[in-house]
């Protein structure tokens, strides 16, 4: 019989992948492939139950609902104008030092990922808001789209990041945890990536120009159209770190302060109210289809007990703790090249996580190092989510220049990503003093 659910599991992976390379959605891939393996072991009776319990589980969990609340306090967000505003007021305070446009567009990112949680939305915003100032003051091309791809993936790691929040609950880790996991490393990569530029512009004194310095009276001006936001993310993640709110209802405070913060400034338009709520919505029907198909896919796995099967293997190659995580990091850094960041995550967790809790390592903070893992999947060639995207925004660049502008910010993400191994208490330190 174990025989038998090896045979069916490896068919079942290579259905998986075939679906995929035909261009089959993720979520329907997995679905229809888990359902179809259950219902080979069980009969498929139980697996059409499945299908009404776990979409009707999945849609109407209370916890679950922290996804499409944190989305529209995004879509209110990027709708209000924000991305512009956190880019200009970046821009009035380093915009005259060397690489400085560069610089500010990294903090805008920053700035605006933790607002959104979508590196893809910060990557495609920033392209039509950062790109043509940087073009517009003889930024090299490749640097210009380079840094907006490496900022755009940011929205993986800061709060409320998506990635995290399935990851949550695939893992059944709490949310808000998580969520405080990603700061540290999330202000670490704000960090290095800002020396990584100064770094380009002191090797190459004259590959990077300067703007002209703005007045304090500028810096004011942009400082208070920036203030409201930042105000409304820090009473969120604050409340969350406090234990005055869970995840979906720090995530329901978020998009009601957005809300309300784009009617007070007069940038949210009734049209924009629309567009918001049909963003949010539209995104979050993506999430769920795919997690509703992670799901069922979860269900095959469970009864063909292949994670305990995989867990056995690794555990018995005797390559110690570091040396699994080793292979397991190896493994996502190759499906990154050619897998969407959401798709890896929800289908590698459930199969690699019991692998992680055998040996040891903190829940906590290997969703983190996934994440980091991730986002070097979103610049990272031949795919490179936010690659294709700014190409998708910016006609006139081929992908070859993105991907050059990105290779130094790629050797920043490997050391940062070997740092957080090496001192974990950089993510798990902020969850462990929650209250709550």
């Amino acid at each position: 019989m174990t025989m038998d659910n090896d045979v069916v599991a490896l068919i079942g992976f290579v259905s998986l992948f075939a679906l995929m390379l035909l261009r089959v959605p993720i979520g329907m891939a997995m679905g229809l492939v888990g359902i179809t393996g259950f219902g080979y072991l069980t009969g498929f009776e139980p697996a059409l139950k499945l299908i009404g319990q776990t979409t009707m589980r999945t849609v109407t969990d209370y916890s679950f609902g922290v996804i499409p609340m944190f989305l529209l306090m995004g879509a209110f967000v990027s709708v209000s104008g924000i991305s512009r505003e956190l880019f200009r007021a970046g821009y009035t305070f380093v915009g005259h030092w060397r690489g400085g446009l560069g610089i500010a567009t990294i903090a805008a990112c920053g700035g605006f990922a933790a607002i959104s949680g979508s590196s893809v939305a910060t990557a495609a915003t920033f392209s039509s808001v950062a790109y043509p100032e940087m073009r517009r003051y003889n930024y090299p091309q490749s640097f210009s789209t380079g840094v907006i791809a490496v900022g755009g993936t940011l929205g993986a790691m800061l709060p409320p990041s998506t990635v995290l929040a399935v990851y949550g609950i695939i893992t059944q880790q709490d949310i808000g945890k998580l969520f405080m996991a990603g700061i540290v490393p999330g202000l670490l990569a704000i960090i290095m990536h800002m020396i990584t530029i100064a770094v380009i512009g002191v090797a190459r004194p004259g590959y990077l120009p300067t703007a002209p310095r703005s007045s304090w009276r500028d810096r004011m001006l942009a400082f208070r159209d920036v203030w409201s936001p930042l105000l409304l993310f820090i009473f969120v993640i604050g409340g969350l770190y406090g234990g005055f709110f869970i995840p979906t209802e720090a995530g329901a405070v978020g998009a009601v302060g957005a809300f309300l913060i784009g009617i007070a400034r007069g940038k949210l338009t009734r049209d924009g109210i629309l567009q918001s709520l049909l963003q949010a919505t539209r995104t979050a029907a993506a999430v769920f289809t795919v997690l509703i198909g992670a799901l069922c896919f979860g269900y095959f796995l469970t009864i063909t007990q292949t994670p305990q099967a995989i867990t056995e293997f690794l555990t018995g190659l005797g390559l110690g703790p570091y040396g699994v995580l080793a292979l397991i990091l190896v493994m996502y850094l190759v499906l990154g090249c050619v897998m969407d960041a959401m798709a890896m995550v929800i289908l590698t967790v459930p199969i690699v996580f019991p692998v992680i809790t055998s040996l040891g390592f903190d829940p906590i903070w290997f969703g983190v190092i996934v994440v980091v893992t991730v986002e070097l999947g979103l610049i990272s060639p031949p795919v490179g989510m936010n690659v294709f995207v700014i190409k998708s925004v910016i006609k006139d660049v081929s992908m070859g220049t993105v991907f050059r502008g990105v290779a130094p910010f790629v050797v920043t993400d490997v050391i940062r990503l070997v740092i957080l191994i090496l001192f974990p208490i950089l993510a798990t330190w902020l969850p462990q003093r929650m209250v709550g």
